[in-house]
């Protein structure tokens, strides 16, 4: 599907769309309900969604708790149409989630493509504009939003989409819940939540925690999660203010992706090596204010201030130890007994590091952000027609401190490493400080020429500061330290049809940019590559990617309780930016960032959602073509299709206009059901699958060995609520029903380890790795919702 066939596609769609209008009447249904769809990052009072020029998708708070999701990306990746989540860490805290082809991910080295929002506050971080999901608390969520292509007014990195989250106050919380339930790996979870309201209504409160504790389901893989939301409140008729608290304390394990020969040798559980950790800690404070000057005019606005320190503590293989000096045999391999004698010099610490087998990488960062958003809204009629008008400023400024270094170790029997106390060379180590800063400002004007036409144009501007800080080397060749600028202004224009309040037809034209990172901007040079989270180099300046989407669809209603949509899209990303493995380091993978050309994503999403009685169904289909439509070369020794440079010798692929991107199932369908067998007990179950997808490591798609694409799959999950009328519930679930075995993403590598003994062997073999999914679990547990107004309990709450 090309750019000459999609654009048609969203005519024809529109054009259907027309036709089938003329044929339903809006007294045939009546629809009690308005959604509102907030149409900037702040809360405010937002559009309905007839008038919104996108496929916009929705959870809201009962969804969250009848289907018990750790994160939100686990609760898209089986309910929301477009997106699917690669396992890279195998930590439920830590998933890569991808809509329409564009990612975000808590890695560094991702290329991010979506912008995360919770009240208003861009939470993508300043160091890689990476998304930590463990820092989003689940039970705190009134609703979340899922808003598609370049849309300007959701500010830098939204290239592929936007995800807004609102969080519950005393106001649409009132009263309690005390939540637990355990199972599978050891898994044991606490939540609780309180809100209220005074009895004047002025003022509310509310608190929420929650504790999450598991062994994990593969070996050395134990993970906790400590999470806390308040938040007070205060309004009269005019003004209201919120101002929340947000804190977090986590300590995740997901041991990433293993070997293909290992996972046949010693187990789907193996891991490869030990331990891979990340700790996360987070302050996060965040004021709202809402004031209506009349009723039509409302001013909105945040302050916000956040604190996040990481910490990573990974053991890896040690990436020099081919160099080392041991006797090999003709064919390269090390003998045993040399391997012995080298892992024995490597604990004494009289040889050279070289003989190590292990190595220890640990790193400390630290992040601080602050920032304020203002907006005015006019809901005025403009020449008797109505209008909504809004404008607004924002300031956004992140303060970064990283540091990293390697230590050497020897590789022990359960492929953890034993740490010798020796560091590696200076060069190895980085410490490096940035800051960046962004203003804004933006404005967007929806007018409905009649009751059935309504136009959307937006813009915003955005001018982005960075500076660099190498405290190692302050200047000089190598330095990391260095000023980037960037600015651009981003526009809009969306239509929407709407002849009756049932059937809606939109189209729309956006685009968006985002700045290169601190992360990307200190690795960027091709003759010194670093190794992601490792060392960095002094580089020159990276290119902002800029993106542009052509997006159509319609969507209706054909009862009160059957509705529809069918969209396409189409987005392409100049100057994108990817990490690019080095030539010159090929054994340990180190390389830099890049401006690599165009990509392109376009696709058509397609869902029919409806209840009849006591049943209820969600179906969904998404076609993603995910495409590099520039070429570059990739240095790359395991792909079977790999050329040699005729001057340095190093191995190489040849990526070309047209090849696929990794990761990506072209074909992703999802089926929701659930079925009310009384009034107090439900069930439910959730089905996706998934098409294949190609394995990183074979950007070129021509790599012909086994572990080229990452085959396709398909898993169930079922749940079950049954709640009491004195407030308390009682609820399982039971996730990948039929124990499938199955990979959610795949990667083209090298491996020393024996499949038999689980030894290093220091003779590194072509190894396809996988990212393996997580076999079949249950839970089983218990809620008692108290002191609420209403009778139903919260899970029924909107």
């Amino acid at each position: 599907m090309n750019k000459n066939t999609i654009k048609p596609l969203l005519l024809a769609i529109v054009s259907a769309y027309a036709a089938q209008a003329m044929t339903v009447h809006a007294e045939d249904v009546k629809l009690e309900k308005v959604e509102v769809i907030g149409t900037t990052p702040l809360p405010g009072v937002g559009l309905p969604l007839e008038k919104v020029p996108a496929n916009v998708q929705q959870a809201k708070q009962k969804d969250l708790i009848k289907q018990k999701n750790l994160t939100l990306g686990d609760y898209m990746n089986q309910n929301m149409v477009g997106v699917n989540v690669n396992e890279t860490q195998n930590n439920p805290y830590q998933p890569d989630v991808n809509y329409h082809g564009f990612t975000a991910s808590p890695l560094l080295g991702t290329p991010q493509g979506l912008s995360v929002y919770v009240d208003g506050v861009r939470v993508n971080e300043a160091f890689g504009d990476v998304v930590n999901w463990d820092l989003i608390p689940m039970n705190a969520i009134n609703q979340m939003t899922l808003i598609p292509g370049s849309n300007p007014l959701f500010g830098l990195n939204t290239l592929g989409g936007a995800i807004s989250v609102q969080t519950k106050s005393g106001r649409t919380n009132q009263g309690g819940a005390v939540e637990a339930y355990t199972g599978s790996w050891g898994r044991h979870v606490i939540n609780a939540e309180y809100g209220a309201l005074s009895e004047d209504g002025s003022k509310d409160f509310f608190i929420s925690g929650n504790s999450f504790e598991e062994d994990g389901w593969r070996s050395f893989s134990a993970s906790r999660v400590k999470q806390l939301f308040t938040k007070a409140g205060w309004q009269n008729e005019k003004t209201s203010l919120n101002l929340s608290l947000s804190l977090a304390d986590n300590k995740m394990r997901g041991n990433g992706m293993q070997a293909a020969s290992l996972i046949d040798g010693l187990g789907y559980k193996s891991n490869f090596t030990v331990p891979d950790q990340t700790k996360n800690k987070m302050a996060f404070l965040n004021l709202n204010l809402s004031h209506y000057f009349t009723d039509d005019i409302q001013l909105s606005g945040n302050v916000y201030y956040r604190h996040v320190r990481t910490a990573t503590f990974n053991g890896d293989l040690n990436d020099d130890f081919d160099t080392a000096t041991v006797d090999a045999d003709a064919s390269g391999n090390i003998d045993a007994g040399e391997l012995a004698a080298a892992n024995a010099n490597c604990l004494s610490g009289t040889d050279s590091d070289e003989n190590c087998s292990g190595a220890i990488n640990r790193t400390k960062l630290t992040q601080k952000s602050y920032g304020f958003t203002s907006q005015l809204t006019f809901s005025q009629d403009m020449f008797g027609l109505k209008n909504q008008f809004i404008s607004g400023l924002g300031y956004n400024r992140g303060k970064t401190d990283f540091s990293q270094n390697t230590e050497f170790g020897l590789l022990n029997g359960y492929r953890g490493i034993d740490g010798t106390g020796e560091l590696n060379e200076l060069d190895e180590q980085v410490k490096l400080s940035g800051t960046n800063r962004t203003w804004s400002i933006f404005a967007t004007d929806t007018l409905s020429l009649n009751p059935y036409w309504h136009v959307t144009a937006s813009a915003r501007y955005n001018t982005t500061k960075i500076d660099n800080n190498d405290k190692i080397l302050p200047s000089g060749s190598g330095s990391l330290s260095g000023t980037h600028s960037y600015n651009r202004l981003n526009p809009s224009l969306g239509i929407n049809f709407t002849p009756t309040k049932q059937l809606t037809a939109y189209a729309s034209y956006s685009e968006s940019s985002r700045a290169p990172t601190t992360v990307e901007l200190g690795c960027a040079d091709e003759n010194n590559p670093c190794k992601l989270p490792n060392a960095m180099a002094g580089d020159p300046p990276l290119k902002q990617v800029v993106s542009k989407t052509y997006e159509g669809g319609l969507r209706g209603m054909l009862t009160q309780e059957m509705g529809w949509s069918l969209g396409a899209y189409h987005t392409m990303n100049t100057d994108d930016i990817q990490f690019i493995t080095s030539a010159t380091a090929l054994n340990n993978g180190s390389g830099f960032f890049s401006n690599i050309g165009k990509t392109r994503r376009q696709g058509i999403d397609a869902s029919l959602f409806g209840k009849v009685d006591a049943f209820s169904w969600n179906l969904g289909y998404s076609y993603v073509q995910a495409t590099y439509q520039s070429s570059f070369a990739i240095a790359n020794e395991v792909n079977t299709s790999a050329e040699i440079d005729p001057v340095s010798g190093s191995s190489f692929i040849q990526v070309k206009k047209g090849d696929y991107l990794a990761g990506i199932p072209k074909h992703q369908f999802k089926l929701g059901l659930g079925y009310d067998v009384t009034s107090q007990w439900n069930v439910g179950s959730n089905i996706v699958a998934f098409s294949s997808q190609y394995s990183r490591g074979n950007e070129n798609n021509k790599d012909t060995s086994s572990g080229a694409k990452v085959r396709g799959y398909n898993v169930v999950n079922l749940f079950t609520n049954y709640h009491f009328e004195n407030g308390w519930n009682i609820f399982a679930r039971v996730n990948n029903v039929f124990d499938r075995e199955y990979y959610s993403l795949g990667m083209l590598g090298q491996n020393p380890i024996d499949p038999t003994t689980g030894a290093f062997t220091g003779n590194s073999v072509n190894d396809p790795f996988y990212s393996p999914g997580a076999p079949r679990a249950g839970w089983i547990g218990a809620r008692y919702d108290f002191g609420a107004k209403k009778s139903a309990v919260s899970y029924d709450k909107d």
